[in-house]
């Protein structure tokens, strides 16, 4: 992973730690690998511990935000901590992959 992409990456987090309740916070995809070119997205998975409309429309502004000031598109997965644990996500291929291979911030 890049410092640039590094150092947006903490300061979404950093704000979204304002916002809501983070469980997991990871970079996954091209940027995390270090593959990315200037027009990538940063894809981030977020684990939250509870959700509702009012505050996914919170925490997707911010992301939103913090994009826009850095000039990158910025791609959130966000799911809950039941979600993660009690559901079908857990033998989710997308999920075991940014466990394994995701950049936790």
């Amino acid at each position: 992973m890049e410092q640039r992409d590094y150092e947006i990456a903490k300061e979404l987090k950093d704000r979204l730690s304002k916002v809501v309740q983070l469980i997991d916070f990871r970079i996954f995809g091209s940027r995390a690998r270090g593959d990315g070119d200037e027009y990538s997205d940063m894809d981030i998975f977020l684990e939250v511990k509870s959700l509702n409309k009012e505050l996914k429309e919170k925490i997707l502004n911010t992301v939103w935000e913090v994009g826009f000031e850095h000039f990158i598109f910025i791609s959130p997965l966000i799911f809950t901590k039941d979600e993660i644990e009690k559901s079908p996500l857990k033998v989710s291929p997308i999920v075991k992959n940014i466990v394994t291979e995701g950049v936790r911030i």
